[in-house]
């Protein structure tokens, strides 16, 4: 798993910033700041890594719009949220959307540095899982229509004899179709091969 060490911190405030940024810095981590949440969206882009030090109170977009806008992009970047006085509601919607951790300002930074570490973890995990979608994507893809008719059947339980009387062709057909599945899917085993089903 490659180690992931971009740090975003997304704050009005720039004293928060600077000690934050030294804070992350002197840890080893590679850290980019920003004074407002638009600014910060137009750095950000599909190949963007790492995490994100949001701020929740900010003036035009705040940090849980921000956090929206970023899933509408499909961007998943694990989010840590900062708060002066945080409120119930607004942390469980921040959760609800997915944000990794919420902590009040002042901050400990032995906590933000533990929670920046299972941010950062958890960004190359969404980045591994990512790559193995796309991965089998492909190769779904190169699978031809009736290939793809036998291997639902496959999948769903349905013996040899089964599908070569649903679909009124032989069981040797059915068999030469399944030996193609398996190599062009890479798959070794049905249960390797149900994983295909869901993309």
């Amino acid at each position: 798993m490659n180690k992931i060490t971009n740090v975003f911190i997304v704050d009005d405030d720039e004293a928060v910033r600077k000690s934050l940024r030294m804070l992350l810095k002197t840890e080893g981590y590679t850290v980019a700041t920003f004074s407002s949440a638009e600014e910060f969206l137009t750095i950000c882009s599909q190949e963007t890594s790492g995490c994100i030090i949001l701020d929740v109170n900010m003036p035009e977009m705040d940090g849980p719009a921000l956090q929206e806008e970023l899933n509408r992009r499909g961007m998943r970047l694990p989010i840590i949220f900062l708060t002066g006085q945080g409120s119930i509601p607004i942390t469980a919607r921040a959760f609800k959307a997915g944000a990794m951790d919420f902590l009040t300002k002042p901050i400990d930074g032995t906590e933000l540095l533990a929670c920046v570490k299972l941010a950062l973890e958890k960004c190359a995990e969404l980045q591994m899982n990512a790559a193995e979608f796309k991965s089998k994507a492909i190769r779904l893809a190169t699978l031809t229509d009736r290939e793809k008719e036998i291997m639902v059947l496959i999948v769903a339980g349905h013996a040899n004899k089964e599908i070569a009387d649903r679909l009124n062709i032989s069981s040797r057909t059915v068999e030469n179709h399944r030996a193609y599945i398996m190599e062009k899917t890479g798959a070794s085993n049905l249960l390797e091969l149900l994983s295909f089903t869901s993309q």
